[in-house]
Parts: C-alpha cells; sequence; structure tokens
C-alpha cells in the first residue's frame, strides 16, 4: 500500500512540476544556476571514476587473456564497449545520484522544513514547478555531456595503462576501439543516461519535497533519495537494455 501512496503522489507532484512556468527570465536563470551545480561541479569526480573504471577493465582484460591465439585488440575493443554500454551511463548515474541526489534532497528538504515552501506557496508561486522543473531540464541537458566525456576518458586510461604496463600495444588498443563500432551501442547509453537523469533529479525532489520535522528528517530524506534513486536506476537499466539491445 505504501508503494501505491508514493506512487500516487509522486505522479501527482510530477503533474505540478510540468506546469507552465510563472516567469520566464526567472526560470531560465534557475536552469543555468542548476547545470552548473549539478553539471558542472560533477565533472571532476566523472573524470577521475572513469579514468579508473578504464584502466582497470584494460589490466582486467588483458590479465585473462591466456590464450596467445587471441588477439591483443580486444582488450581495446572490450574497454570501448564495457565504458560505452555500461561504465558510463550506469556506473556515473549510480555516482551522480550519490552526489548529486543527496544535495536535491538536502537543499528543498532544508527549504520545507524552514518553512521556505510554504512561503512560497503563499505568495502564490508553485513551488514544485520553481524548485524541481529546472533541476531535472538541467540534469537531462547536461549529464548526456558527462557520459560522452566518461567514455573518451575512461577509453584514454585504458590506453595509458595498457601501454605503460605492456599489456597491449598502442597500435593493437587504438585498432581494438576502432574495430567493430556499433553506432547505436552510444545512442543506447544516452537513451539510459536521460532516463537515470530523470530519476535522480525527481525522486530526489520528492523526498525533499514532502519531507517534515528537522535536520534529523532531512537527513533521512537524503538518504533515502540516494538508496531510491539508485534502485531505480537499476531497475530501469534492465528494462532499457532488455528493450534496446534485443531487438
Amino acid at each position: 500500500m505504501h508503494l501505491f501512496f508514493h506512487l500516487g503522489r509522486y505522479t501527482k507532484l510530477m503533474g505540478k512540476v510540468f506546469s507552465r512556468p510563472t516567469k520566464s527570465r526567472i526560470f531560465f536563470t534557475q536552469i543555468l544556476r542548476e547545470i552548473d551545480s549539478l553539471g558542472i561541479n560533477s565533472l571532476g569526480i566523472v573524470i577521475i571514476i572513469a579514468f579508473f573504471m578504464g584502466v582497470v577493465i584494460t589490466l582486467q582484460t588483458a590479465y585473462n587473456i591466456e590464450n596467445p591465439f587471441i588477439p591483443l585488440y580486444l582488450i581495446g575493443l572490450g574497454t570501448r564497449d564495457s565504458m560505452i554500454l555500461e561504465f558510463s551511463s550506469t556506473i556515473c548515474g549510480l555516482i551522480l545520484a550519490g552526489k548529486v541526489g543527496s544535495n536535491i534532497a538536502s537543499e528543498i528538504g532544508t527549504m520545507r522544513v524552514t518553512e521556505q515552501i510554504d512561503a512560497l506557496e503563499v505568495m502564490g508561486i508553485n513551488s514544485a514547478n520553481h524548485l524541481i522543473l529546472p533541476k531535472i531540464i538541467a540534469a537531462v541537458f547536461i549529464n548526456p555531456f558527462l557520459t560522452i566525456i566518461s567514455i573518451f576518458v575512461g577509453i584514454f586510461g585504458g590506453w595509458l595503462s595498457g601501454v605503460l604496463s605492456g599489456a597491449v600495444s598502442s597500435e593493437n588498443y587504438i585498432y581494438g576501439v576502432q574495430y567493430a563500432f556499433e553506432p547505436f551501442y552510444v545512442t543506447y547509453s544516452l537513451i539510459k543516461t536521460l532516463f537515470f537523469a530523470f530519476i535522480i533529479t525527481s525522486v530526489s525532489s520528492y523526498e525533499g519535497f514532502f519531507c517534515s520535522g528537522g535536520a534529523l528528517e532531512v537527513g533521512k530524506a537524503s538518504t533515502k533519495a540516494v538508496v531510491y534513486s539508485s534502485l531505480i536506476i537499476l531497475l530501469f537499466n534492465v528494462i532499457l537494455t532488455q528493450l534496446l539491445l534485443t531487438h
């Protein structure tokens, strides 16, 4: 019953979120601020994690290739496909759920318990639209760029580690990265990223928006935002993979 209650309340909240903004100039200013807060400020951690993911994938693949008849260029191919298909979209989505999701829930939850949201509604402002829609639009816009950067950084990290460790030559790795490239894999990754961006921002906003009590409840809302966003991301990862890659 709790699940249906939260689904209904979430759907009703999204109905309020996707209404016409009252002041367009303020709305676009908020979007730019959220792009900087949710996207640009996350660029550093995305680059670091993508780099080390590429390094680990390359080294693990190289050390598990024991058959001399298996061509070494498959190391580059494996790193490329792993980064595009799974790591850059799903793993970065989970990381952003932790970083961005907790920030959103804390910010909106604090506004709720300090009655700032009530004050907005007293002034006749649609608080859900005013606070949540700019975050959703900003994340849906900027997260695909983070995913593309993550793919390139991960492949570069794989190349650097493979060459420096002597596991694969630069020529073999680059040949593997270019070998049998399937452009739809990038489209698949970006589609997942769009869904994950919406999930992270909307679920985290929901937890913060209906937070009540004091600082302790804000902390609990932040934790629930990360947990639920991560679980829904994993669920949608399965659904989207089934829908997009099996037809």
